[in-house]
């Protein structure tokens, strides 16, 4: 048991360090990073795909990337909006890690890319666990899911900065208790936001985008009760250090003030590391470029 535990702090210590040095790599382009971690079916992905093509019609230069275990379903979906797009199939893997997020981010991302939208894979264990780097963790959860989501995963609603709802255009057909719902999140992470929207009726259109322009631009980002309490420290001299080179072209110096203070406590309902105790090889997973007009893969 002390070897499983002591391996689950080497892995997450060693992503931590990473996620810092790409935090760091990407705010000094002008680039805020925005994690969107939900459950399968939730309708991230159609979400997703209505802000993408907001921010295009705004010209606002935005990207996405988007994890899933097998298909390229969801990035053919998100090429739609006309934005830069990548697919990456991780074989099995039930989670981005920041070192792999980095290697598949290097030589692809536009040098102007303002907002990076990373979708995670569908599940709300595994991802919560792991910093990406992110300026902005946003975590879904639809109507139809039940009011006591977030009593049900506590570390990932735990650890958001935004709580997003959707598909509210159903809210009433399925009998959705909005006031119990926001009650549950409010006792894991007391004070965080919580929006309500619908991609097919339009509800909350704009939100997501507008919110994380914000977190880019340095406004203040909720931290969570959960980030505050722990004592992880992103820093790469603890002996873990991160050797991915996520020197993204820094065209611009913007210091993209995050107040994401992401040590994660690792408390989780799940011994994961007790799951996962494979290296993975760089940079990891398959990754899928979804330009517009095409789309190329490759695998590690």
């Amino acid at each position: 048991m002390c070897r499983v535990v002591d391996l689950q702090q080497a892995v997450l210590a060693k992503n931590d360090a990473c996620a810092h040095t790409l935090r760091e790599d990407l705010a000094a382009r002008g680039t805020a990073l925005v994690n969107l971690l939900s459950s399968p079916g939730s309708g991230k992905t159609a979400l997703l795909e209505r802000e993408l093509t907001l921010a295009r019609s705004r010209g606002i230069p935005v990207a996405a990337l988007t994890a899933d275990l097998a298909t390229e379903n969801d990035a053919v979906r998100l090429a739609r909006s006309g934005v830069p797009v990548k697919q990456v199939l991780t074989d099995g893997l039930c989670h981005l890690e920041a070192e792999m997020l980095g290697g598949h981010l290097h030589g692809w991302l536009p040098a102007d890319t303002r907002l990076l939208f990373i979708e995670n894979v569908g599940n709300l264990v595994c991802p919560a666990s792991y910093d990406l780097g992110e300026a902005l963790r946003i975590v879904l959860a639809s109507v139809t899911e039940g009011e006591d989501k977030p009593l049900k995963y506590p570390t990932a609603f735990g650890l958001a900065h935004l709580v997003v709802v959707t598909k509210m255009d159903i809210a009433e057909a399925v009998s959705f208790d909005e006031k119990e719902f926001r009650a549950n999140v409010e006792r894991i992470n007391p004070g965080v936001e919580v929006v309500l929207t619908s991609a097919r009726g339009g509800e909350g259109d704009g939100l997501m985008l507008d919110r994380a322009l914000a977190a880019r631009d340095g406004a203040p980002v909720h931290i969570p009760v959960m980030t505050r309490k722990s004592h992880h420290v992103h820093d790469a001299e603890d002996g873990q250090p991160c050797d991915e080179g996520h020197t993204h072209e820094a065209g611009h110096t913007h210091a993209a003030g995050h107040t994401h203070a992401a040590g994660h406590p690792h408390n989780e309902e799940h011994a994961h590391a007790g799951e996962h105790t494979h290296a993975h090889p760089a940079p990891g997973g398959h990754a899928h470029t979804t330009d517009p007009d095409t789309v190329a893969s490759s695998r590690s």
